[in-house]
């Protein structure tokens, strides 16, 4: 890819449910009518791409990652025509859209695994695994261990066992099978030419992984595979993955200009949860040392939540049991033995300060930001609601019944929350509009700012010493240099910067919670979950010299 092509590292991606955003037709279901309504809504917000959860046609078993059919439109949510004017709407609006691309698996009721099973002589039963015994060796563990006891599932009509490293319903694709990479190729092929600019590869590091006795290689090839096909059909469109691990598992999905363009960055997401559990910037500045190496058309997708759980498995012991300490001290909010099933504002406890701090973090990491729907309000979440639909909850959009989610009289696909100091009463976007002072309106001055930072998305990035693990400390550098300070404590404090004493150089002040005095010979005050942002540029007719 060339310079100017590279708009992943300049964006800001915004994460949606098509079936939880906005009702148009009064059946309780959000859909794509309803989404194309609200398109003004989030270019205003200062979104540059949009990220749908799957939109495809589903039994609707595990919100929507269940598909059925790769080349069509849930018909609860609309058509391909709506499709297309959707990606038309977008585009005119300057926004890009990535979908999901869920290949791992597919749904029982696919008609490809139904062909399947039925005949063992049809072209499809090699496009899932089977075995007439259940291998002894277990060499992949299911994905869900509190809801699934193994990877291997009799079925009936077959009279053999097939392979499954999610739900039972969601028997994997064998990705070894050539046919089953061409068909990837068409699925792609299809949504690119719909005018996608690009996928989210579901569950990638166990995509690649071989559950096989016999082959125990991991299918990276397949990644390198899927990023020439996609270079090939498009010239700015990238692949996105979805890959936890430690640092050597996820530093393998970035080989140059060979594999993802993109990765979910959840090595330092869980280091910053734990740095607002122990309240010290230190856990932040380890998250990053632990990132592996990237070329620059790589780039890390930095997020605090989305509508998974906040996966915490890559943390040590000790760190885990602070941040579940901290933010789910009660059973209910725990989830397959390593996750948080909360979203953010109610894990901060409510916190106008804490989650300003958040989210100028995030916004502030080298790398892209993303947001999940109903962040820029702080939704909260319905722990009422089994597993991961606790996030999964509509849109509250106002105060009118069902949130102005949708005008019907019958059941929602997801209950708005109605009740508390996060019900819809309390917390939506009309009322935040109205307010200048609201999180709404702050998080859109944050989105302009970032948009005018590049150094953020393609600057080098270097860690400075604040002399104190309370605060976190960074530079960005690009044509200029931005400094960001962040006290992740409840103390207010003064830390010195070596990096602020240049000659030769003009510092203006950014971005900030509150009015604070210029920095004197370094000196940086802050408040309480206080932070700072500032730009250094040359004077005009003056060198850099260290003070």
């Amino acid at each position: 890819m060339k310079e100017k092509d590279l708009w992943y590292k300049r964006a800001v991606i915004y994460a949606l449910d098509v079936e939880t955003f906005q009702d148009s037709n009064r059946d309780g279901i959000g859909d794509f009518q309803g989404l194309i309504s609200r398109l003004d809504y989030l270019s205003t917000l200062g979104v540059t791409c949009l990220w749908l959860l799957p939109f495809y046609p589903t039994p609707n078993r595990d919100n929507g990652y269940d598909v059925m059919d790769y080349y069509n439109i849930d018909s609860r949510l609309g058509n391909l025509g709506d499709f297309a004017l959707f990606i038309k709407e977008a585009n005119e609006r300057g926004m890009k859209v990535l979908v999901d691309l869920v290949i791992n698996h597919t749904s029982d009721q696919h008609p490809w695994f139904q062909e399947a099973r039925k005949d063992e002589n049809s072209r499809y039963r090699d496009y899932y695994t089977w075995v007439k015994e259940k291998p002894e060796e277990k060499v992949g563990s299911p994905a869900f261990p509190e809801f699934q006891d193994g990877i291997w599932t009799w079925d009936e009509e077959a009279k053999m066992f097939y392979h499954h490293r999610f739900y039972a319903h969601q028997p994997d694709l064998n990705i070894a099978n050539p046919a089953v990479r061409e068909e990837i190729h068409r699925i792609m092929r299809f949504w690119l030419l719909m005018g996608v600019a690009g996928f989210r590869v579901d569950a990638a590091h166990i995509l690649v992984q071989s559950d096989s006795e016999r082959d125990k290689d991991e299918f990276y090839d397949l990644i390198e595979d899927m990023r020439e096909f996609i270079n090939m059909h498009s010239q700015d469109a990238i692949l996105l993955a979805e890959a936890s691990g430690p640092p050597h598992v996820v530093g393998s999905f970035f080989k140059q200009k060979k594999r993802m363009h993109m990765m979910f960055n959840f090595l330092l997401n869980q280091h910053m949860f734990l740095a607002f559990a122990r309240k010290e910037g230190a856990s932040i500045a380890k998250g990053l040392r632990m990132l592996p190496d990237k070329d620059y058309t790589s780039q890390w997708l930095n997020f605090l939540r989305h509508h998974d759980e906040l996966n915490l498995e890559d943390l040590e012991q000790s760190e885990q049991e602070d941040a579940f300490k901290a933010f789910a001290p009660s059973e209910d909010m725990k989830i397959f033995g390593r996750g948080i099933r909360r979203r953010l504002l109610p894990m901060l406890g409510g916190s106008r300060e804490r989650h300003e701090l958040a989210y100028s973090l995030l916004f502030s990491m080298p790398g892209t930001p993303m947001i999940q729907y109903g962040a820029e309000i702080g939704m909260g979440d319905d722990l009422s609601l089994p597993e991961r639909n606790s996030v999964r909850t509509a849109m509250q959009w106002s105060d009118m019944p069902n949130a102005g989610f949708s005008d019907t009289d019958g059941e929602l696909i997801r209950p708005v929350i109605s009740k508390g100091k996060y019900g819809y009463k309390n917390i939506n976007v009309a009322d935040q509009q109205r307010d200048p002072a609201s999180f709404l309106n702050w998080i859109e001055r944050l989105i302009r700012l970032r948009r005018q930072c590049s150094e953020v998305g393609s600057g080098e990035f270097t860690i400075l010493d604040a002399g104190t693990r309370k605060v976190f400390a960074h530079s960005c550098c690009l044509q200029t240099t931005l400094i960001m300070v962040h006290n992740l404590h409840d103390k207010a404090c003064t830390v010195n910067l070596n990096e602020l004493k240049v000659e030769g150089q003009h510092l203006s002040e950014i971005f900030s919670n509150q009015g604070y005095d210029m920095p004197v010979d370094g000196d940086v005050k802050l408040s309480a979950y206080g932070y700072r942002w500032f730009r250094l540029q040359p004077e005009v007719g003056k060198t850099n010299k260290p003070g």
